[in-house]
């Protein structure tokens, strides 16, 4: 099998672009850091679409857990659609884009601003409309990116709402982590998840399960394998997946569980020995438990390790996927960038 997509090779520099993007972005994160800061917010917005979604995602459990701000997804639609003026007086909103250019993010930028909120946008394309719209922009500095499976962007994403929260709250420790996040980004590339192929290759349907920091990655974990890999997965939260999803898990069933060393880890472990105990096929990143395929991982701070598995998964899908003889690169029906009115 030829592994050498572009897929492949933009995964593969995701370590390279988190680490010229900690060291190039210091000086303005400290800035935007500082302001967000004095601004006091009530609360916090994100508004994204896709793998940003994702990584807003993440960006709520890190922001709910070190703050103690509720943070909330905005449905852009609201704005660009209904045209609704919503209340965000004193919110931080935060713009989460590749491209920065889809019409409804603008005006739910837009609209946000108008309404009283400080404007954040991370964005990889620094000239882009929402980069320009926003009181202050952040560049996610990946680099081109020609597949259209997001990547190295998303890894990206994930190193600034780190390197954003982290100097925000003046968190040392979580500082101190995110600057070992390249040399480990790079370690976790090599980790080898090839055995968990076999698994997929004939599935039709399977869930991705995850929780707190680890959700955003099981999200973005499913989009991968429904966009370049052809297979229907669903992510779920651990605490979700007894809430109706788990009378689909039948003998054989295939179940990819993320855990993280954190507050979340002892529920997603009983979980996938209960999934374990009525059949499923469980592979497990971050635990090793009896009857699953223990797939390697990487120790580190639990807000660093949801980005490591990740960075291994990359490798996992763009192998399935030419396993499946599909190329990852060109998904059918879809395009690079995506302008959702």
């Amino acid at each position: 099998m030829n592994l050498d997509t572009r897929m492949f090779r933009e995964a593969a520099d995701a370590p390279a672009a988190v680490r010229f993007q900690l060291h190039a972005n210091r000086s303005l994160v400290e800035h935007v850091g500082g302001v967000v800061r004095d601004f006091a917010p009530r609360g916090i917005v994100t508004c994204a679409r896709g793998s940003s979604d994702h990584a807003a995602t993440f960006a709520k459990y890190l922001i709910e857990t070190r703050t103690g701000l509720p943070a909330s997804s905005a449905a852009p639609s609201i704005s660009s659609l209904y045209a609704i003026k919503a209340d965000l007086e004193a919110v931080l909103f935060v713009a989460i884009s590749q491209s920065g250019a889809s019409p409804d993010l603008l005006a739910a930028a837009a609209a946000a601003k108008d309404a009283g909120a400080l404007v954040l946008a991370l964005v990889n394309d620094a000239s882009s409309p929402l980069a320009r719209a926003a009181h202050h922009a952040i560049p996610l500095r990946a680099g081109v990116e020609t597949s259209v499976a997001a990547t190295k962007s998303y890894i990206a994403s994930l190193a600034a709402i780190l390197q954003l929260v982290a100097t925000w709250t003046e968190d040392e420790d979580l500082q101190h982590a995110l600057e070992q996040a390249p040399e480990q980004l790079a370690r976790a590339w090599q980790l080898d998840w090839s055995a968990a192929v076999e698994h997929f290759r004939s599935a039709s349907s399977l869930y991705v399960v995850g929780r707190g920091l680890g959700l955003g990655i099981a999200q973005e974990a499913a989009l991968k394998f429904k966009e370049t890999c052809g297979v229907h997965a669903e992510a779920f939260s651990a605490a979700e997946l007894r809430h109706g999803p788990m009378a689909l898990v039948h003998q054989g069933f295939p179940v990819l569980v993320m855990t993280q060393h954190d507050e979340t880890r002892e529920g997603v472990e009983a979980l996938a020995i209960e999934l374990c105990r009525i059949g499923a096929d469980v592979l497990v990143a971050g635990s090793v438990l009896p009857g699953m395929l223990a797939l390697p991982t990487l120790r580190a701070h639990p807000a660093i390790e949801p980005l490591l598995m990740i960075q291994s998964f990359y490798r996992l899908a763009n192998a399935l996927a030419v396993a499946r003889g599909r190329d990852p690169d060109r998904p059918p029906h879809l395009s690079k960038v995506t302008e959702t009115v």
